[in-house]
């Protein structure tokens, strides 16, 4: 029976082969210490007639063994382990986004389609998977021991892990930050299923594109009264926006980007594009990540600037 737990995910196998390696090494160290500290304690105990008249003395090949072999070996393990973590920070183009949020004490998961579920994540076998997750109060760190894979979850900004579940079946999900009295019991299931059982999955129960109730909170909380294109106000046009470079009115530049856009909504403020006026209201604490996920999933859906229609006069940007 193996003392370790499934390998589930294509990151298993290789970080479970770092890991023995590491520990083989470490084991022979300690081995190779502490039988020469014991043999060096039984020749040199008190009333043995071990010779203790040897002066000082200088070996070149030992010294340099001593000192490269270690050298070699830890160069060794770090590109090993660089060469993990590139491909463990480098998913694929064509992953499939999912977005997590966390919070005191679930899992809340969306799929692109818009179907929700809570402490569940269905996902298809086989394919690139990339979980774009935000938590809504404090750290929380998302966990699957059987794939190898863990990330810290951070209010007010985006991080991303991805992997390819490599067996069918149910995983357990946890949450290895504690994040509050009811830590233990944030737990969920990764549910991992075949690729055509995902997609009738994601079909069953009819749902909302996140854009298409995204744009629904962009007219809820007025936000197309300043930003609509044919808007008499003052404000940045969003059509095309998403991955493109803004200008600041500090003189800086930054990509309009998953953390961009989420800055942009809830603390308008720290960001002022060039040429327009901090006006916008603060929208923290007045709408939750799962909204902020909507509005973003519009944003990006909106194409190029439609044309403005004839004898119409706009300010142009």
């Amino acid at each position: 029976m193996s003392i370790q737990p499934p390998e589930a995910s294509n990151f298993a196998v290789p970080i479970d082969r770092m890991f023995d390696a590491m520990l083989l090494l470490c084991g022979a160290v300690a081995v190779g210490v502490f039988v020469a500290m014991i043999w060096l304690c039984i020749k040199y105990r008190r009333g043995s007639k071990a010779n203790r008249e040897g002066g000082a003395r200088q070996n070149l090949a030992v010294e340099l063994s001593w000192t490269l072999i270690p050298f070699v070996l830890f160069c060794g393990i770090f590109a090993w382990s660089i060469d993990l973590w590139t491909t463990l920070r480098s998913p694929p183009a064509n992953a499939l986004p999912i977005y997590i949020i966390a919070k005191q004490w679930m899992w809340k998961v969306q799929h692109a389609n818009g179907r929700r579920e809570i402490d569940t994540l269905h996902v298809p076998l086989g394919e690139p998977v990339r979980l774009i997750m935000t938590s809504q109060d404090v750290i929380h760190s998302f966990y699957v021991p059987d794939f190898r894979v863990k990330q810290d979850v951070v209010p007010g900004r985006y991080t991303a892990l991805w992997f390819i579940a490599t067996k069918l079946g149910e995983f357990p999900l946890f949450c290895s930050e504690f994040c509050g009295t009811g830590h233990a019991a944030m737990i969920g299931t990764v549910e991992v299923v075949s690729p055509a059982d995902y997609r009738k999955w994601l079909q069953a129960k009819p749902t909302l594109a996140p854009a298409v109730v995204g744009r629904k909170l962009f007219e809820q909380f007025g936000c197309s009264g300043c930003h609509d294109p044919h808007s008499g106000i003052h404000a940045p046009d969003l059509h095309g926006l998403y991955g493109t470079q803004v200008r600041l009115a500090d003189g800086s530049a930054v990509v309009a980007d998953n953390r961009y856009l989420h800055d942009s909504i809830v603390l308008p403020s720290t960001q002022i594009v060039a040429g327009y006026a901090p006006i916008m209201p603060v929208y923290e604490g007045r709408i939750d990540e799962e909204d902020i996920l909507s509005l973003m999933a519009y944003i990006k859906s909106l194409g190029p600037q439609p044309a403005a229609p004839k004898g119409d006069v706009h300010e142009q940007r």
